[in-house]
């Protein structure tokens, strides 16, 4: 059974998210909380809270909280406002506040499909290519 949350319209960078998520992606979602809420980067505040949220929403739904494992930790970007600082001269310089999506699926099925892209499979034999090796000097054929 999987579990889902979505936050949205969160005020971080999606590269500083990703940087968090990427760190936690391997872990099991209770170890994940305890590392972010050590964590001291700005952005494992939101991370803590979404994580929070889903493992919350397993509860609700009657899940065991130590079997379960992400199946997926997606950290997409939102709308971004356009703002103005003042710069030298009077000018202006635009920038943009860039804001982020963090959806967190939690699965308890170990047959996940993304697990099964880690195994490793076996290629088929294919028949080795003989190379012919030449002395220096020495022309080919063709």
């Amino acid at each position: 059974m999987e579990v889902t949350t979505i936050q949205k319209y969160i005020h971080a960078t999606p590269r500083k998210l990703r940087l968090v998520a990427d760190m936690v992606r391997k872990m099991t979602p209770n170890h994940a909380l305890n590392i972010l809420k050590a964590t001291p980067k700005m952005a494992a505040l939101d991370m803590e809270k979404a994580l929070g949220t889903v493992l919350a929403n397993a509860k609700q739904q009657g899940l065991d909280a130590a079997k379960l494992t992400f199946a997926k930790i997606e950290v997409n970007e939102s709308m971004k406002m356009r703002r103005f600082r003042a710069g030298t001269r009077g000018r202006v310089k635009p920038f943009k506040r860039r804001m982020s999506h963090i959806k967190i699926i939690l699965t308890d099925d170990l047959r996940d499909k993304s697990r099964q892209s880690s195994v490793v499979r076996l290629k088929t034999e294919q028949p080795e290519n003989k190379k012919v090796e030449r002395k220096k000097g020495e022309k080919s054929d063709s």
